[in-house]
């Protein structure tokens, strides 16, 4: 068993308590500081298995000896991530996710500047509510797709809420946000496609076999007209006619069809 080498925290005034509780609420201090903060087993286990770098461990008294804490614990013996315990009382003072296993990373976030993409990327144009773009995130990971641009209105990728949706998704992903849609334009070598009601061209009957760039617009007011004049508009076949697909759900149907095709081809090659 994996040892605590420190007496708790047990002021909610200690600066660092205070930064952490800044990052997992404030925006602006995530933004300010380049950090945030990891909550729970689950995403500190998936940045563990990137390799992604842990500035620091908070993890509260009553959970220190837990068997999932005592695991990251172990993988951290090198001493290089400062490991600090909290009062009980001070941990739940600051956390944001439910009763669990009482255990936070904080992290560096990465900030990449945009350089040529001549492969698939996924482009969240104004994507604002932090499950859909989390949800996005997952789907993009799980079928391959490892790039993914942000524009400036596109919730924070690396927020608490977004981690939760992305499941550790981020850490699979080079992510780059705020990315202006003149860099989108000038720097993406590949075709654009983005989802449109005005068209006659389905998704099903279009080729997407070859590298390309899925657009996935605002919640409400779609895909900027910039980027939609720029990219070629696919329709997804809504028989019962619905107005609208939520983003997430249509970029996971665009993103799937896209692996089935070619798929399709490896498979008959």
């Amino acid at each position: 068993m994996t040892a605590y080498p420190h007496e708790p925290i047990r002021s909610d005034k200690n600066p660092t308590i205070k930064r952490i509780k800044a990052l997992l609420t404030q925006a602006r201090q995530r933004k300010k500081q380049q950090q945030t903060v990891l909550e729970g087993v689950h995403l500190i286990d998936a940045a563990l298995r990137s390799d992604y770098p842990l500035a620091q461990i908070l993890v509260a008294e009553s959970s220190c000896h837990h068997p999932e804490v005592q695991a990251i614990l172990r993988q951290l013996q090198s001493g290089k991530t400062p490991i600090l315990c909290l009062d009980d009382a001070v941990y739940q003072n600051v956390r944001t996710l439910g009763t669990g296993v009482d255990i936070m990373a904080l992290i560096d976030t990465p900030a990449h500047n945009l350089a040529p993409i001549d492969s698939d990327c996924l482009i969240l144009n104004d994507v604002q509510d932090s499950g859909n773009v989390g949800t996005l995130l997952r789907t993009a990971a799980a079928v391959g797709i490892d790039t993914v641009i942000c524009t400036p209105m596109t919730a924070q990728v690396w927020s608490p809420k977004t981690l939760r949706a992305g499941m550790g998704a981020q850490f699979a992903l080079t992510i780059y946000e705020d990315v202006s849609i003149d860099s989108i334009l000038s720097e993406v070598n590949v075709p654009l496609l983005a989802t449109s009601s005005h068209t006659d061209t389905l998704i099903y009957q279009h080729d997407l076999r070859a590298p390309l760039a899925w657009v996935m617009g605002n919640e409400g007011q779609g895909v900027d007209t910039s980027l939609l004049h720029s990219a070629t508009p696919i329709a997804l076949p809504q028989p019962n006619g619905q107005e609208s697909l939520n983003v997430a759900i249509a970029g996971a149907l665009c993103l799937y069809e896209t692996l089935r095709q070619r798929s399709y081809r490896h498979l008959t090659a």
